[in-house]
Order: C-alpha cells, then structure tokens, then sequence
C-alpha cells in the first residue's frame, strides 16, 4: 500500500475521497482480476503484459480506468457492471460500499445526467466534426479559396462486388453505393472496398459521413443510430478505436469520455463502422493486438457495420467469415459528364463538350480520365483556361499538372521572393530521395513527423510545398505505452506530414530512381530497386522512364526479368517516347510467342494486356494466341466484346489467330459458349477457338454463325483436360467430333467431363486461397511454360496451356 501511496502523489490528491477510494480498491484487484478486466475494456495485450511486470497492477489499472474516463469521481457504473460480468460479485459489491463510504452516494456522472442525454451529446459533436471534414474538399490542392462540399464533387460512379452463384465467381455491378446497405444479395456487417490509387476511395469514405450527419432522404444511412468516420493513417501507435473516436471526432473539450463512448456504442440500436485507408495504416503489418484487427477478423463489434477501404495489394489478412468484397471501377463517359455538372458548370452542354473533346481527340487523356482523380483535376485545370498542349504520356499530363500548380503559387509571389521558389521548385532531390525510402518495403510509410520531415527536406523546401498543396499536415494523437508513465502523459497530441495524394509520393520517388539508374550499377540498382513493388507501385516505374529516358533502358530490362513484366515493361517504354516505333521488335516477339490473361493477374497486368493488345492490331503485328485463363466474365454482342473479370473489355478488332477459353474456376453455361462461338465468328483474323477445362453444349443450332466460321476456315475445338482426347465442331452439323471424320463423344465421356468439374473447382480454390497469390501466379504460369506444346492434330492430343 506505501507503494501505491508514492505513485499516487503524481496524478492524484491522496487526501481526496475519490484518491483514497483509488487506493483501497486496487488492493482488491488481483493481477488475475486485472487480467480479465482489461480484456472486458478491451485493452491490447501489451497493455496486459506491462501490468503484470508492474509492482502495483491493480492500482495502475484503476488509474488507467480514471485517465480513459470509464470511472470518475461521481460513477464508477462501468467497473461495477465489469466486475459483475467476470462474476466477481463480492468484489462489485466491496467497491460499491468504498464508493459511497468515500465519495458519496454511488449515481451516474451529474455532467452527463443519463446514458439518452449521453448519446444525444455524442451524435451532436459527431456531425459538427464531420461538417467539418465534408465541407473542406480540395479537387486541386492549390486552390485552396474554393474548398467544396464533399457531396458537391461526389459522383456514383462505377461500383461491384464479388458474388458467388453456385459455382460461378464474378464481379457484379450495384446501381449506387447505397446498394452495400440494401441489397439483399450482399447482406452482411463486413466489407472491404478495394480501389486502385486515385479510384475515389476516400471520396466515398466521406460521403457516408455526409449521408449521415445530414440525414439524406435518398439515403439509408439516415436511419444508421451512430456513424464512425476515421482515418486509419491518423492513428499513429494508437491500438484503442475508443482512443481514436475521442481524440478525433469530438472536441477537445467535449465532457464525454471513453468509458462513455464505450456505453454508447454498445447500447446503441445500429452503428456503422467507416475505416479509410488500410493501405496507410500503421499496424497493418502488426502483430493484430489493435482494436482495427480485431473489427477485421470479427472479434470486435460482431454485430456492426463495418466498411474498410484499401488498394487492392493491402488486402488484409484473416478477414472475418462473409466478408463482402467491393470495388471501384472508375469513371465512364456517363459519370464524367456527371461530375462536371456536378463540381464545375452545371447544365452548361458546350461547357461539357469542350471538356470531353479534350478527352476525346487524345487516347493517353482517355486512359488517364478513367482515373477520377486525375479526371477530376484535369476538369478543373481545364475549366480554368483552355490547356493548350496534348498529351502523349502519363508523365507528361502529371508534369504539366504539377506546373499549373507551381505556376498558380508563382503568380501570388513578389519579385524579391520568386528567385527562390523556383530554384526550390526544380531543386527537389531531398524530398525524391525521402519519397522513395517510404515506399520501399513492405510498410510503405508515407506520413511523417513534422519536425523528422522539415529537417530531413530543409525548412524552406517543406514550407514550400505545403504552401503549394503538396505535402498536407493533420494532427494525431500518440499513445506512451511506457511502463511507468504517470497516466497524466499518456496521450500527446503532434502534427504529422504527408502528401496530398499518395501518386504525388510516387511522382517524387521517380525522379529518385530515374536518377539513381544512371549512376548505379546494375548489381546495386537491382537490389535497391527490387525494394518496391511495380503492381503496386506502377506509377513510380512509368514516371521514372518519362522523366528521364537515359535510366529507362535498366529500368526496362529489370522489368523484363519480372513474372508478367514484359508486358508492363512495354507500358513505361511508352512512357519515354509515346510512339511505338522503338518497340516494334519487342511487341512482335511477345506476340508471337502467344499471350496469357489470368484470373490471377492483377488489374494491373490485364489492362498492361490489353493495351498492348490494342497497339499490336493498329500496327497490323499477327498475335499467334491468346488464352483468357479463368477471367471471362461475360460475352457482349453488341459491342462485340468478351469482358474479363477485371471488368476490362477485349473487342473483336483484335488481330489474334487462336483464342482459347479456360473456364476451370466455374461452369460455362451454354448461352456463353454460344456467345463465344459467336463472338469468334466476329474476329477476322481467327483461325481457330478452344474451350478447355469446361463443358460446352453437345451441339449448336444451325445458322448464320456456323456459316460465318464455315466460310471464314475457323476450327473450334474441345479439350475437356488434360492430356485427353480433343474434339473438333462439326462447321455443317453443329456437333463435336472426334477427329475430322470420327464419331461423337458418346455419353460416357459427356459425363467424364461433367464429373472433372469438381476438380478443376477444387485445384482453382487450393491455387488461389490456400498459397499466396503472387507465388500461385508464378507458380501456374512456370507450369504453363513447362506444358506449352503446340495441338498436333495428326495425333489429336493437346497439352492444356494453363496461367
């Protein structure tokens, strides 16, 4: 007791009821006790720990219990309630009596008189805060006069999810992302929202606070009890979401504590839980003692709704059962059009026309405007003046944008000061250098310290940028976990840094790597470059070759040596030249030697495919095949395109001579392979169509596709798996055949093939859930090299091509 009486001279009056009633109860409190109290508040296990290793664990948690606000001078309800939960009734009741011996009769906080007025404070400072964040949203950073109101800017653009019918995996659209609360088809409290950089994540993200806090009639979220909007990348070491909420979303001076957020949460008739940001988040390589993995993996507020947001490369592990998959899929012309009535000129048709025809007349700006973000400051530049160049590269619009935003700074500055500022414009090599150390590795920390960053770029550099809109500054909360920290240091409140956009972090470890191609040898550039991820960091390798075409060519050739890299390797050629003539030999020879698009491939390498696809068949080069492995999602006839389920869409202009459709992830239904045979029948350069690893119909009515194939010479043949007998389709009859001239399959193997469904479902599953994903990719394709033979006809055996 001496001890406790030493330790309890720092933070509180011994002398105090409330002080003396710390002491006494502590002594009740065995590390046992602790134990399972602190796991009923849900505290990490490290915090546990440091309580064990502690001389006085009973009298450091009861001050814990003080600091966090579960217990105060006039209630200590929530600890009672605990104690009562654990079935330490004679302890509740021993606490009660020193409770109202020493400070009085035992009733609730007079501040906040009950648990309805205690929520109605709550929801109060939440929607003042979130009024706040909605309504500062800056589509360019530099403009910073004309903030705008997040449900000004926001579009309901293209949304999926991931479905399961039956056996059949894709990727199916929502008409409005008020669909993840309604459809019956996606019911559940989990879901994680994929989205590639610049999709509009976080857009998204803060129009489900503003729904909320203005109780939109269209939207379901007006009937949501309690909405919880957080930044993940905010939460620097803080592992308790009560922490979070109270140090973020309420002010500083608000009343409520974390023992109240804690009642109100839990008492409340629905709550939705929005974490922005996984991809940034501290602890998400942790060891999952935080309150966010515990949400993830539903061992925390089962029965809330809980939405995560994250780049599809930071999925998180051990997600909890009936996780719902999202994605966005970016903008069309339709949401295009949408945005720029609804952020920039209303109804104004030539407005809008202008706008889009700037789009239109230049096949980079098509690509990029699929991107809301950069779509979005594109409008806006070019509602501002008309922008006199083309682009030919993703490099040059994002140096062009980030000139209009050095210029629009410039033009604000005296003569005595713009000497400066534009040798700090051009002379930005600390912070490349900076920008590259945070993306290497796995972590890929892009927020700092205010003061770690300042002096690493120099005072000048960093107040430049900010001042630009560049680089950002918010407030976090740090939690000292210290053992032996008096309690009244627990929290600490700091500024960190990071960027507007984490493509500009990207844009400035370019100019680092493109720089340190040149010097390095190839041995140290290897290994140095080998630190960053180009399917996830696509840009970085793009932007390196655009800034600088003296490092491109070792740039190149180690893209080259990576698993699908070829053909993301052609992508940042065109980045250095935006012609093709330089690459013409490199896009023959991969075409000749076939190409493969996999489910297992990130969207990434399948719209790298296509793209080259596309360059190929302009400049006439004959692609000797194609092999859509496990992505066809649908067949659209009236544009004449197979979609893949990445949502991209191959055409029939498409100069292929063998197509071959491997569907062991799912049953192909017989609409689609009658779609594809006449899709087929639409391609002029086909020669021939396969259909492997699934069950097409027995027969094909005839008629004019048939006729089609018939004069055009197509063979379509049907290998059922691997190492098996092929059949080919009878062009007169519309039945297979067994060689040329030999009989049909007979029922027998009918139902051999049916029964091989199973299996192929069964190695697909093992393949992609059970190892990791790259290696799964790595590994079939190895497979495939290894397979690869040409059909011998003569001998009618073919080995299957697999991804």
């Amino acid at each position: 007791m001496e001890d406790c009486k030493e330790e309890l001279d720092s933070t509180t009056e011994p002398s105090t009821g409330f002080g003396q009633f710390l002491l006494e109860v502590a002594s009740l409190l065995t590390f046992v006790t602790v134990e399972k109290l602190a796991t009923t508040f849900n505290y990490s296990p490290k915090d546990i720990e440091d309580y064990g290793n502690n001389k006085s664990p009973g009298y450091i948690f009861v001050c814990s219990l003080k600091e966090k606000g579960i217990i105060n001078p006039s209630d200590i309800t929530l600890l009672i309630d605990a104690l009562k939960a654990i079935d330490l009734y004679g302890v509740a009741e021993d606490a009660s009596r020193l409770f109202e011996r020493l400070c009085g009769e035992l009733k609730p906080n007079m501040e906040i008189s009950s648990n309805t007025e205690a929520q109605s404070s709550f929801i109060k400072q939440l929607k003042d805060t979130y009024h706040e964040l909605c309504n500062r949203v800056q589509p360019i950073p530099f403009i910073r006069d004309r903030l705008l109101c997040v449900n000004n800017v926001f579009v309901d653009s293209g949304i999926e999810y991931f479905h399961r019918v039956g056996a059949k995996e894709i990727w199916q659209p929502l008409d409005s992302y008020h669909e993840i609360f309604t459809d019956a088809r996606i019911s559940s409290t989990r879901f994680i929202l994929f989205g590639e950089p610049g999709y509009g994540k976080s857009i998204l993200a803060l129009q489900f606070a503003y729904d909320w806090y203005k109780s939109c009639l269209r939207s379901p979220l007006k009937n949501v009890e309690i909405l919880i909007f957080l930044k993940l990348r905010q939460l620097f070491r803080v592992k308790s979401i009560f922490t979070a909420v109270r140090q973020f979303l309420l002010p500083h001076e608000s009343k409520l504590s974390e023992g109240d957020i804690i009642e109100i949460l839990y008492s409340s008739k629905s709550v939705v839980i929005v974490l922005d940001g996984f991809d940034e988040y501290a602890h998400k390589t942790g060891k999952g003692d935080d309150d966010v993995t515990k949400i993830i993996k539903g061992r925390m507020f089962q029965k809330f709704v809980v939405i995560l947001t994250t780049r599809p490369s930071y999925k998180p592990e051990d997600m909890a059962a009936r996780t719902i998959q999202l994605r966005l899929t970016g903008f069309d012309s339709v949401s295009q059009n949408k945005y720029i009535e609804k952020a920039l000129i209303g109804n104004d048709i030539k407005e809008i026309e202008k706008i889009k025809k700037c789009i239109e007349q230049n096949p980079i700006l098509r690509d990029l405007c699929e991107v809301p973000l950069f779509f979005a400051m594109f409008s806006h530049m070019t509602h501002e003046k008309q922008i006199p160049v083309t682009f030919d590269s993703v490099t040059g619009f994002f140096r062009y944008m980030m000139g209009c935003f050095h210029e629009h700074m410039k033009n604000k500055l005296q003569d005595t000061e713009l000497k400066m500022y534009i040798k700090l414009e051009k002379d930005h090599h600390k912070l490349d250098k900076v920008s590259f150390e945070a993306l290497s590795g796995e972590k890929q920390e892009i927020v700092w310290m205010k003061g770690k960053l300042r002096k690493s770029i120099g005072k000048d550099l960093y107040d430049q940028y900010l001042q630009v809109g560049i680089l950002i500054e918010e407030e976090i909360v740090i939690v000292n976990n210290t053992p032996g920290s008096p309690t009244s240091a627990l929290i600490e409140r700091k500024t960190q840094t990071t960027f507007y956009h984490k493509l500009f972090c990207e844009w400035f470890a370019a100019h680092y790597l493109s720089e340190y191609a040149t010097k390095s040898f190839t041995l140290n550039f290897s290994k140095t470059v080998g630190k960053l991820d180009p399917f996830d960091l696509q840009y970085v390798f793009r932007f390196a070759c655009g800034i600088n075409p003296d490092a491109s060519s070792k740039i190149i050739k180690h893209l080259q040596k990576l698993e699908g890299g070829d053909k993301f390797a052609v992508l940042c050629i065109l980045e250095r030249t935006g012609e093709i003539g330089e690459i013409k030999d490199t896009i023959r020879q991969i075409c000749s030697e076939g190409m493969i698009i996999s489910g297992y491939d990130s969207l990434l390498l399948q719209r790298s495919s296509m793209h080259l696809l596309e360059i190929a068949s302009r400049n006439n080069f004959s692609i000797e095949y194609l092999q859509l492995s496990n992505c066809l999602q649908s067949v659209d006839l009236s544009t004449e395109a197979i979609r893949t389920s990445s949502g991209l869409a191959l055409t029939s202009r498409i100069r292929v001579k063998k197509l071959t459709v491997n569907l062991s992830n799912r049953d192909m239904t017989e609409d689609e392979a009658i779609d594809i045979l006449q899709f087929a029948s639409m391609c002029p350069s086909l020669r021939e169509l396969w259909y492997k690893e699934c069950v097409p119909p027995r027969s094909f009515k005839e008629g004019p596709t048939l006729s089609t194939l018939r004069s055009r010479n197509v063979e379509v043949f049907w290998q059922w798996s691997k190492d098996t007998l092929w059949y080919i389709l009878s062009l007169q009859s519309g039945r297979w055949q067994n060689g040329k001239n030999g009989p049909e399959p007979t029922s027998e193997e009918f139902e051999r093939a049916l029964s091989k469904r199973t299996e192929w479902r069964k190695r697909w599953t093992e393949e992609i859930y059970r190892t990791d994903i790259r290696n799964a990719r790595e590994t079939l394709r190895r497979r495939a090299e290894e397979d690869k033979v040409i059909p011998d006809k003569n001998k009618r055996v073919i080995t299957m091509m697999t991804s």
